[in-house]
């Protein structure tokens, strides 16, 4: 986790998702809660490219920062690596939306290949995994809303409009809710069901 300073050292802007941002303090601050202990020290780093303020907080004598708001979007260790590593370019090339949506699409599609969805489609695919019950209808139906097919960009079709960075966003939010459901959420179960063991 980064330290609090005068520069807030991130790999991305949370906001604007620039690489290496000059994010500087302004505003610090410390808290308590009504009993007067959970002291928080507070400071807030303002992105000079985009204009976003974080916040970050450190807790009573040390310097390496608990919490930070918005926190920067990172891929889970648990989502396969070759899905990770598509999932992290896509978050990278947010600025090139139409790039960043055809990364996503790889991701979904790299999951679903890692759970032994191979034939067809992505869309087909994806409606498979919820006729299987490897996904919910409800995600099922999510991955059709959000623009997550890249044909049209892969194709350079005319006629289709370029995605644009709320699209490209919301694509990745499907992808790594996906990341969750089919990888994260059982990760975290095997290890709860270890750590109650004791192994």
């Amino acid at each position: 986790m980064a330290k609090q300073g005068a520069l807030l050292e991130l790999n991305r802007c949370p906001h604007c998702n620039i690489d290496r941002p000059n994010l500087q303090s302004g505003t610090q601050l410390s808290t308590t809660n009504f009993r007067g202990t959970y002291e928080r020290h507070w400071q807030f780093y303002v992105c000079s490219r985009c204009g976003g303020v974080i916040s970050a907080w450190s807790a009573k004598g040390y310097s390496e920062i608990q919490k930070m708001y918005p926190a920067p979007m990172q891929v889970d260790e648990a989502i396969p690596s070759r899905a990770k590593e598509y999932l992290e370019q896509a978050i990278s090339s947010l600025s090139a939306p139409a790039g960043s949506v055809m990364l996503t699409a790889s991701a979904v599609d790299s999951m679903l290949k890692a759970k032994g969805l191979t034939e067809g489609s992505l869309y087909a695919r994806i409606n498979s995994a919820a006729t299987s019950h490897l996904i919910t209808s409800e995600m099922a139906t999510w991955a059709h809303e959000v623009r997550l097919d890249a044909n049209d960009q892969r194709h350079a079709d005319d006629t289709a409009t370029l995605p644009s960075e709320e699209d490209a966003k919301r694509v990745i939010d499907f992808a790594q809710a996906l990341g969750m459901f089919l990888f994260v959420l059982p990760a975290r179960v095997q290890r709860g069901i270890q750590d109650a063991h004791g192994s």
